[in-house]
């Protein structure tokens, strides 16, 4: 199988050239009316963390160009307690108060070019989510509760009629409400985040199924986590009602088809749903001895896995379960997995490794801005067109990821297989230029 690959790749390397030229240019206009007619969902990752290390405050959504193609950010993410409730605390591990709305943000890294001032009641990302939204009005922001460090505790949440209607109420209270706790300084206080939140992503890592060590797991999960989503729709139907206006709830899924059955009962939570994002990424990793994609779009041939992993199986095995394929959103990564001390030759891809490849965060993890940089500084670049991925490889270290040309082909599935858009994780990935939110834009408002 291995030779047949490397023929393949000769045979389209030119339509993998046509590919990365039909993905927009970083200086291209905004797209934004056209793709807000063609109805596919946008949704970004804003993660709360990236100011720091990743030096990637709001504004960049906005001076990048990200905001004017995407319909919906998403915020990660928000913390829920032991006793099931929605909360905000600055304790470690437990949040990151000073980030979320204390932080006074400086000019140049305000969205409007205005600094905050220590204690306004709204600082932080929090305050620069409203500024954007202010520039961007068709631009919506969720928050996303939960993901891989935070879903400890959501099975006490959802565990019971009561438990479910208080952890929902304390959601909206602390979010929609923006009822924020007041911090040293003054910041937060009644309605200091009113009008940042539009609606809420519940990212349960997961229901019935090994997440983290040390997260609550029942059996009852499954029919626990449709009657949460439930709760959330009866009670954000009723909010909006006070308010002429909706309220979104979307949620998080797995690609991994025993987990869907493991966790979610199909068709029941679509009920419920403006529409589901699907990952679409971490099929593989250093975590296994042997390279591999990590967000391919199809099984590729000779896969050593058998059954295995893709972006297409997750999506069918939805739609086998029930889900309507206009609420599901395909999951694209905007970083790449890594393994270095790669023996066996050829193009690197299905041979074993020694470990992790040295990264800037994390062994192992690299964000797409920076792996850009290694094509053509020793690495080259290998594509499987048939399967929808591409790898870098300079003898040793490999690594597995999606720039423009596997995107644009993605968002061609997205549009053939009648999907409702793209969700991205995340959005500190992307170059300064915001290449791939803008190749998804573009692919998904071309015919």
């Amino acid at each position: 199988m291995r030779p047949f690959r490397r023929r393949r790749l000769t045979a389209l390397a030119a339509v993998a050239s046509v590919l990365v030229t039909a993905a927009p240019p970083a200086g291209a206009s905004a797209t934004r009316g056209p793709n807000r007619r063609t109805g596919y969902h946008r949704v970004g990752y804003f993660t709360q963390w990236g100011i720091y290390g990743r030096a990637f405050p709001v504004k960049k959504l906005d001076t990048s160009g990200a905001a004017a193609r995407l319909t919906h950010v998403n915020y990660a993410f928000g913390n829920i307690s032991e006793d099931g409730r929605c909360y905000v605390d600055g304790g470690p591990g437990e949040g990151d108060a000073w980030a979320d709305y204390q932080r006074p943000v400086p000019a140049e890294e305000s969205v409007d070019g205005v600094a905050d001032a220590w204690g306004e009641p709204l600082n932080g990302n929090f305050g620069q989510l409203a500024k954007l939204k202010a520039r961007h009005p068709d631009l919506r922001v969720l928050i996303s509760l939960g993901g891989w460090s935070w879903s400890t505790y959501l099975s006490n949440a959802a565990r019971t009629d009561a438990s479910r209607k208080a952890f929902v109420a304390s959601c909206i209270d602390l979010y929609l409400n923006g009822n924020l706790p007041v911090l040293d300084g003054g910041s937060g206080g009644p309605g200091a985040a009113a009008g940042v939140f539009d609606g809420v992503d519940l990212d349960w890592e997961w229901p019935n199924w090994p997440g983290e060590p040390g997260n609550v797991i029942r059996p009852e999960d499954r029919e626990n986590f449709t009657a949460l989503l439930a709760e959330f729709r009866r009670q954000l139907d009723a909010y909006g009602r006070q308010n002429r206006r909706h309220y979104a709830l979307t949620a998080f899924l797995p690609a991994n088809p025993a987990t869907m059955d493991a966790g979610y009962e199909g068709r029941k939570i679509f009920r419920y749903l403006d529409f589901a994002t699907v990952q679409g990424y971490d099929f593989h990793g250093s975590w296994d001895g042997v390279t591999n994609q990590q967000s391919a779009l199809r099984v590729p041939a000779g896969a050593p896995d058998d059954p295995d992993f893709s972006a297409e199986v997750a999506v069918d095995g939805w739609i086998a379960r029930g889900a309507p394929r206009g609420k599901l959103v395909l999951g694209i990564p905007y970083y790449g997995r890594g393994w270095t001390g790669v023996t066996g030759g050829g193009d690197g891809l299905f041979q074993p490794a020694a470990g992790p490849a040295p990264a800037t965060f994390e062994a192992g993890s690299e964000d797409y801005r920076r792996l850009k940089l290694l094509v053509g500084n020793g690495f080259t670049v290998h594509r499987d067109l048939r399967a929808g991925h591409a790898w870098l490889f300079d003898g040793t270290t490999f690594w597995t990821y999606d720039d423009p040309a596997v995107v644009w082909q993605k968002t061609r599935y997205i549009r053939r297989a009648g999907l409702a858009g793209a969700m991205v994780w995340s959005l500190d990935g992307d170059d300064d230029n915001a290449t791939l939110t803008r190749t998804i834009s573009q692919g998904l408002a071309t015919p």
